[in-house]
């Protein structure tokens, strides 16, 4: 059997029992997490919340590194073993603080969820001049799961999950021009190769670090109601893909076919807890199971969100994935030595 998903080699559906529908409550019935650490970035919104919710009750202690404190202790109120502490993700020195923390904590981490991430905004830049979705859901994340490696592996049997998304099928990673210093800038093409980088990401850590017992997992949530990743977006670009009407409404037949938030959450549970996954990653997931491989046998209709779905071969591709490594810690000025 394959050890690694170099290329995609174990990128086909294993008959988890779970689909589209499948809640947080179902995926992690019978599993407890009693003791476990995790640490959940963006754990106080949208599905990253719903994924905070689900480990607390299954008993484990989560940590939610946040941008925005005062909106992460509300929204978390009630919960209890969650702690929240300060981290932007575009800002390298609040990472190596939060991280310095934790680790002189000395806990070992069980559970790194890579969740937080923007979609669809106007170009912007971080104060190393790198555009904001690449920077946010792709180098902070690198840069992240980098310093907490320690902890990690102090967890023995520890799992990374990248919340990436089907808007990965929009852009490959551009290794000549990640940061639209050479050509115009496309909102769109800037979140699909951050995504790209998502997979390629949890595809080379995967490869790297089972040997130290550690997997790693990318996924898409699916197509889900009420959240606020879109929030920038021009409505231009809703009515362009055909789920909104010319007022900005979305249409009533393409909301009713959205997942709700536990829904939403469920890929990520699942691959952070799920048994089937033992002696399996670098995988992307899809309705709590490993995803297809798109080789353009899938026909994609935005208003049908059942037929976002599969892979593409260029985001989970063995040379794309060592190169990106490569990249991401030249632009961090880092080493990674994930082993």
């Amino acid at each position: 059997m394959k050890s690694n998903n170099y290329n995609g080699a174990l990128q086909q559906p294993i008959g988890s029992g779970f689909n589209a529908s499948s809640t947080t409550d179902e995926v992690i019935k019978g599993i407890s997490l009693k003791g476990k650490t995790a640490i959940i970035t963006g754990g106080y919104a949208g599905i990253g919340l719903e994924t905070t919710k689900t480990f607390v009750q299954a008993g484990a202690t989560v940590i939610v590194p946040a941008r925005d404190i005062e909106k992460a202790r509300k929204n978390l109120t009630g919960l209890v073993n969650v702690e929240v502490e300060a981290m932007d993700l575009m800002d390298f020195d609040s990472i190596n603080t939060f991280a310095e923390k934790f680790l002189a904590s000395g806990r070992p981490l069980d559970l790194l969820i890579n969740n937080a991430g923007i979609m669809w905004v106007p170009l912007r830049r971080d104060a190393r001049g790198y555009e904001s979705q690449f920077s946010t859901n792709h180098l902070g994340h690198f840069q992240l799961t980098a310093k907490l490696w320690p902890a990690l592996k102090k967890a023995e049997s520890a799992r990374v999950v990248n919340v990436s998304s089907y808007g990965h099928q929009i852009a490959p990673f551009n290794f000549e021009d990640p940061n639209f210093e050479q050509h115009e800038y496309q909102t769109l093409v800037g979140y699909g190769q951050s995504k790209s980088a998502n997979n390629l990401f949890a595809v080379e850590l995967d490869a790297r670090a089972a040997k130290s017992g550690i997997r790693a997992y990318s996924l898409h949530p699916g197509s889900v109601n009420h959240t606020d990743l879109g929030r920038e977006a021009p409505m231009e670009l809703y009515q362009q893909m055909g789920t909104h009407d010319a007022d900005g409404n979305i249409f009533p037949e393409v909301e009713k076919k959205l997942k709700q938030l536990s829904q939403g959450a469920a890929t990520t549970v699942w691959c952070a807890t799920s048994p089937l996954l033992n002696g399996i990653g670098g995988v992307y997931c899809e309705d709590a199971d490993v995803a297809e491989l798109d080789l353009g046998n899938i026909e994609h209709l935005i208003s049908e969100p059942s037929t976002l779905r599969g892979v593409q071969p260029y985001a989970v591709d063995e040379t794309n994935a060592k190169r990106l490594w490569d990249l991401s810690e030249q632009l961090l000025g880092i080493t990674f030595d994930a082993d």
